[in-house]
């Protein structure tokens, strides 16, 4: 099996691009900007919602669903939310198409279905969901209200890359109202957490944890927080954001409460959300030149078993010691899957579950079955060993285990060899061009250095990590003072 995968070193993004396509994650649709996500992809999505999904409800949140269309009325009632979002949205005008009287066979608008008014095609859902939470809220009695739901959005985009930025994609988006700021600020920095959590244990993705400065809020927001990875080739991806709304929402929806003592509030609000990017994510920090290396607590399959075999007597005698394996692994939570088509050869099949990433692979042949063993291969480390047969059942959880914590502890690695401080903007430019990754710098909190530094070097602030201490210092373009160092990074 040819891979014909480039390699990282030479093009990172055409790596990324072709392995997504030829791994079966996803590919290019018919729709200008919009992806298919095939089975295995998909696959590994609904581990991740699953996942997240108990999660979200270990922590008191319930589903709901709302309305793909948002009228303009609404869309537009929070101010800065709407301009934040205004040059990405899809507009619905008309409802009807007609046959062409010009052009036989085809279609045309209808232009007498004009709508009254506009339809946004949700890129967010705020609008909607919080002049709904306008009828549900009328008291202290109704708050906390945690509510999540799993959905698409569409956000125009002109530069598109699978998962990473497409003009349709799907998350989860969290939306919480509460009687207090406190509470509501408390909401936020929980849900971030969650999300770092699930990253770490989950992706294997070591994330540092902060809030965004003011001009990368989120628009409508008081304060974002984030969780920040850092991708092979010394990029920066944002797998996760949590905002803290205030009462900016619920003032543009009145949305009120009456309080315990008698009087009538505002409700404060957030916001929290995770998408398909986490699939980029995934991807980009750990698979290497020969296919996909995915963390064993997402993988759909764990473990893959290739009979090497002559003859359907032989096959028959390895096949009844593989399903023996099998029902002791699947009674153990471990997704296992026995290859024994006749239509590739081993070598094929090697390659190709190695491309898909599966972090087991066992191989059994003729003389395995004489000495009661199996060859193991882990896809992490490329390492084989031999190992007694009939141990298996309990090797080869504790080896998933072990390959989960290996993939973290590797990205952590990397990760730490690739936080840089400096301290002059000279340095500063000399890291992110020739070594890549987070630049720790003081910044003097002005907006206009963080936009100049944008502008000359491409590199913005990732996030002001929630665990950097204090420190005295100067900004390394302006020269004036500032009291801790952030997170710059060139960033998808």
């Amino acid at each position: 099996m040819s891979k014909g995968l480039p390699k990282r070193s030479e093009d990172y993004s055409l790596w990324y691009n072709e392995l997504v396509k030829k791994a079966g994650l996803a590919e290019n649709s018919a729709v200008r900007g919009c992806m298919v996500i095939k089975p295995y992809g998909y696959a590994i999505w609904e581990k991740m919602q699953r996942v997240l999904d108990d999660m979200f409800k270990a922590t008191g949140h319930s589903n709901a669903y709302f309305p793909l269309f948002v009228p303009k009325s609404l869309f537009e009632a929070e101010e800065q939310n709407a301009e934040g979002f205004a040059k990405e949205c899809a507009v619905v005008t008309h409802y009807r198409l007609q046959t062409d009287p010009d052009k036989p066979g085809k279609l045309r608008v209808d232009p007498a279905a004009k709508l009254e008014e506009e339809l946004i095609v949700r890129p967010t859902s705020e609008a909607i969901i919080w002049s709904t939470y306008k009828n549900w809220i009328q008291s202290y009695r109704d708050l906390p209200l945690l509510i999540n739901q799993w959905a698409n959005v569409v956000r125009w985009e002109m530069r598109t890359r699978l998962f990473l930025r497409t003009a349709e994609f799907l998350w989860q988006e969290g939306h919480t109202a509460h009687a207090t700021a406190e509470e509501a600020v408390e909401e936020t920095v929980k849900m971030m957490n969650v999300y770092a959590d699930f990253a770490e244990q989950y992706i294997a993705l070591p994330v540092i944890r902060g809030v965004k400065t003011p001009s990368e809020r989120f628009a409508g927001a008081l304060d974002t927080y984030c969780i920040e990875g850092l991708m092979q080739d010394g990029k920066a991806l944002q797998a996760g954001t949590s905002h803290f709304l205030g009462q900016n929402f619920a003032k543009a929806f009145d949305v009120k409460f009456a309080t315990k003592e008698g009087g009538l509030e505002h409700v404060w609000g957030t916001s929290w959300g995770v998408s398909t990017r986490l699939m980029g994510a995934l991807v980009m920090a750990h698979s290497d030149d020969e296919g996909l290396v995915l963390p064993p607590n997402l993988a759909p399959i764990q473990v893959v078993i290739v009979p090497i075999y002559k003859g359907e007597e032989q096959l028959a005698q390895i096949s009844e010691k593989v399903n023996q394996l099998k029902r002791e692994l699947e009674a153990k939570g471990i997704s296992v899957k026995y290859d024994n088509r006749d239509t590739e050869r081993p070598g094929y099949k090697f390659a190709e579950w190695e491309l898909k990433g599966v972090p087991v692979r066992i191989a059994i042949g003729a003389r395995d079955l004489e000495n009661g063993t199996a060859e193991i291969a882990r896809r992490d480390t490329k390492e084989k060993s031999t190992q007694q047969f009939a141990g298996l059942a309990d090797y080869i959880p504790a080896l998933l285990d072990e390959i989960q914590k290996n993939i973290f502890d590797r990205a952590l690695a990397y990760r730490e060899t690739h936080t840089t401080k400096v301290d002059t903007y000279e340095e500063f430019k000399d890291v992110l061009e020739n070594k890549g990754g987070f630049v720790l710098a003081h910044w003097d909190g002005t907006p206009e250095t963080e936009e100049r530094i944008k502008e000359e070097t491409k590199a913005t602030i990732r996030c002001i990590a929630l665990d950097t201490p204090e420190e005295d210092g100067v900004d390394m373009l302006t020269g004036k003072p500032s009291k801790q160092r952030v997170y710059f990074a060139k960033a998808y």
